[in-house]
């Protein structure tokens, strides 16, 4: 391990024990790095990573008090990894053949897992959530806010530990775990409320860090030997993770399980049972985020209220990012409008206050810019290819009659400007494809036989049906209106025809 710079090294006898390969470690804390701040965020898979904010964009109000320990980060440390062949005595070698050991290996896993889930579900609690309420260090609706419904996490998931020890024999092998995950999965439905409430959680969580008392208790949480150098916030996120860790493990189980075995059509159903409960957590959680920050968007002026935002339920993606003075805005790319805001605190809050008209991406014009081609600071730097403050930049741009706005804005690096621009130019398509979707719809109507036929044709069919409630692809009031037209042009010529015969 090194440590400063200066290698240390602890001697021990050799093992003959089996060393499971990291990429097999069943501890889930093991599998949470630190949180790290990252300069994009992108919201189309909400639960596959953590919730984190960068602290460059933050004001003053959040950055580092004097009282704060300035300790370097440690790193984590992981749990004993444990196989299910070197927990329990077995004779590999001749009572089961290698594939009926990897599949007992992946359902340990999964037991184990949730063995280690509710050990730190509990330890969040006594360590944290305890003891910060007893010493009034945190008031109990903060800490409620903090913590969401982390209790009723943990007899679910002491549930399912219990069956899957119930089926397994003495030896140590299980036959049969289809049949308890099918019954046990939509129980995961109350993750729901638990991952939405994330987002406002860690912004709590990281604003009352900034009270030397709540950074004071965490610092010596995170020193102590229990924590594993995890700090509070690893612990609160476990449970998302081991949410989305749910369809690996089964999928894993499901590839060492034999075609004619009982258990495989139950893993099938469990695996389509638990992809849908992520999805649809998924989508909720990514609408809870996107009212979160739409809720904390400042407008300076009426006219920059825009329904787009209103109507929007997702982030694609959030970041921050510099104009070509230099200055840090942080930017929103919601599904129909790029928004363009600074970071400022209101009412000890992190807010976002606009700084330029919400542009609609239906109009917005993107173009990738040369390293060297942009303008600092109102000079010409072009000739200084190799300056890193004139790299990564591309250009957003939208002229609708007068108004027009042009932003030249810089990532941190090559691969965050790829990852913007890869979010605005499908934000882009989605946008167009949602305009002719829209086009056709309105020139095409549902028949009463349930074709889709041009309006002039429909209307025609409309007449010469009884039936006039039948489903349409736009709105009924024009369908009368052109019937009516049409009796009307149809009257007018019978009267005519009737005065020319008399």
């Amino acid at each position: 391990m090194v440590l400063d710079g200066v290698f240390n090294f602890t001697w021990k006898e050799p093992s003959n024990k089996r060393v499971k390969p990291l990429s097999r470690v069943t501890s889930l804390a093991s599998l949470i790095p630190p949180v790290r701040a990252t300069p994009l965020k992108r919201f189309s898979q909400t639960l596959q990573r953590s919730i984190s904010f960068r602290s460059e964009s933050r004001p003053d109000l959040f950055s580092p008090r004097p009282w704060s320990r300035n300790v370097p980060p440690a790193n984590t440390k992981r749990r004993d990894s444990k196989l299910w062949s070197e927990t329990f005595d077995v004779c590999v070698n001749h009572m089961l053949t290698s594939k009926e050991i990897k599949r007992q290996e992946a359902i340990f896993e999964l037991s184990q897992g949730e063995e280690d889930l509710i050990e730190d579900l509990k330890l969040a609690k006594k360590a944290y959530h305890d003891p910060m309420l007893k010493l009034s260090i945190m008031t109990e609706q903060e800490l409620n806010q903090i913590f969401g419904t982390l209790d009723s996490l943990i007899p679910l998931h002491e549930d399912l530990l219990r069956r899957l020890q119930e089926v397994r024999k003495p030896d140590g092998s299980t036959e049969h775990v289809g049949h308890i995950l099918v019954g046990w999965l939509p129980c995961l439905n109350s993750y729901d409320s638990y991952c939405s409430n994330q987002v406002a959680a860690k912004a709590l969580l990281d604003h009352k860090k900034q009270d030397h008392r709540v950074q004071d208790f965490l610092q010596r949480c995170l020193e102590s030997p229990f924590s594993r150098k995890l700090d509070l916030w690893n612990f609160l996120d476990i449970p998302r993770s081991r949410l989305v860790k749910y369809p690996l493990l089964l999928r894993e189980i499901l590839r060492h399980t034999p075609n004619d075995h009982p258990d495989q059509q139950h893993l099938e159903e469990a695996i389509n049972i638990i992809q849908g409960i992520v999805a649809e957590i998924n989508i909720k959680t990514g609408e809870s985020e996107c009212q979160y920050y739409k809720e904390r968007l400042i407008y300076l002026e009426e006219g920059q209220r825009d329904s787009l935002i209103d109507n929007s339920r997702a982030v694609c993606c959030h970041g921050e990012l510099k104009n070509n003075r230099g200055v840090k805005l942080h930017v929103f790319l919601f599904e129909e409008v790029l928004v363009i805001t600074r970071a400022v605190t209101h009412n000890d809050q992190l807010c976002y206050q606009l700084y330029r008209q919400p542009i609609p991406v239906r109009e917005l014009v993107l173009e990738d810019l040369q390293d060297g081609e942009v303008r600092l600071g109102g000079s010409i730097r072009g000739a200084f290819s190799n300056n890193e403050r004139i790299k990564n930049f591309f250009r957003v741009s939208f002229k609708n009659g007068s108004q027009s706005q042009t932003h030249s804005l810089q990532a941190n690096d090559s691969f965050n400007k790829q990852q913007w621009l890869n979010c605005i130019r499908q934000a882009k398509e989605k946008a167009a494809c949602a305009g002719k979707a829209g086009g056709l719809e309105a020139h095409f109507l549902v028949s009463p036989n349930g074709r889709r036929v041009p309006q002039g044709e429909a209307a025609l069919e409309q007449m010469e049906q009884s039936d006039c409630e039948s489903d349409c692809s736009m709105d009924t009031s024009e369908l009368s209106a052109d019937c009516e037209r049409m009796e009307q042009t149809n009257s007018c010529e019978s009267e005519k025809q009737i005065e020319t015969n008399v």
